[in-house]
């Protein structure tokens, strides 16, 4: 009895913290909350060094050419970058609206974007952990482009509701990715837009595809919404210009199709895990430093895994 009282309180006052945090940033300017993000991250990755041993190890396998200190300056960008983001989620809901997105948002490639959001055909979106996906789901909700997004369910149930209030704001739709196919199978059937981040660790019996370079787990899932559904996969991103905050630019990379793939990059799961990772791994390259490099997205592959995975690159 004392246990679950006692885990019910420390998620209260975590949610408290964070909300009077939230509204502290909302009454700043730009600039200040950008300083102040400087000030965090240097904490975050020199005093604290929050999963710098994830982040070291990210960086020596996607950079195994830069110096010592290139990775730690791209640690501590990285960091800058995230807790940035934060800042901007907290602004968003009060800044950003129908009537003055010009000043804060451009797009690429937008005739893809208005294609998937116009067509009756059911369309798959990827992106990643990647600049500032939260504003892109966001920014789409308010173009009244509405999506279904798979997301894991926070542990703490108060933030959970809160961040779930935010990016359902806009029609977002949220589904718990524990035991939601058969929903993703309905919502697509009725030609419905799905919003995925796909660079997460799909374990060992994923799909291995290079990510970046290296060897990384993708979950099969995500192909085959697209493949079984024929809907198009749609990769996409939303990354801060310049280094400014709240200056996006949000656009498409590439659409692989079905249902016209002269290329062949539908032809099977592996193929089409192949492209949306290349097409994210280009938009990473675009700017480094808003990737989220404490992700734990590259993992050990199994031991027959990685006998096959080397015969391929000798082969290669």
């Amino acid at each position: 009895m004392i246990r679950p009282f006692i885990q019910t309180a420390s998620h209260f006052f975590a949610y408290i913290f964070v909300r009077l945090f939230v509204a502290f940033v909302q009454t700043m300017p730009l600039d200040m909350g950008d300083s102040m993000c400087r000030g965090l991250a240097w904490f975050a990755a020199r005093v604290f060094r929050i999963r710098h041993r994830t982040t070291a190890n990210n960086l020596a396998q996607v950079f195994p050419d830069a110096t010592r200190s290139e990775r730690r300056a791209l640690e501590l960008a990285m960091w800058h970058s995230l807790l940035l983001m934060v800042c901007e989620i907290a602004w968003a809901g009060r800044r950003l609206h129908l009537t003055n997105w010009t000043e804060y948002v451009r797009f690429r490639n937008q005739r893809d974007i208005l294609r998937a959001c116009l067509s009756r055909r059911p369309v798959v979106m990827v992106s990643g952990h990647f600049g500032n996906f939260e504003i892109g789901g966001y920014t789409a909700g308010l173009m009244g482009c509405e999506a279904t997004t798979i997301a894991r369910t926070l542990d703490n149930p108060y933030l959970h509701r809160w961040v779930e209030r935010f990016r359902s704001a806009k029609g977002q739709r949220l589904l718990d990715k524990d035991g939601c196919a058969v929903e993703v199978d309905q919502h697509l059937s009725a030609g419905g837009m799905l919003a995925i981040l796909a660079d997460q660790h799909a374990g060992p019996k994923g799909c291995w595809e290079r990510f970046l370079g290296v060897h990384a787990s993708c979950h099969k899932a995500l192909p085959l919404f697209s493949l079984g559904s024929g809907a198009p996969m749609l990769a996409g991103f939303t990354k801060r210009l310049d280094h400014q905050p709240m200056k996006f630019e949000s656009g498409s990379l590439g659409v692989a199709d079905p249902e016209d793939d002269p290329e062949g990059h539908c032809e099977t799961v592996h193929t089409l895990t192949r492209w949306y990772n290349r097409r994210l791994a280009e938009s990473v390259g675009e700017a480094v430093e808003q990737y989220w490099w404490l992700h734990r997205r590259w993992r050990t592959p199994p031991p027959r895994v990685a006998k096959r995975l080397a015969k391929l690159a000798k082969a290669a």
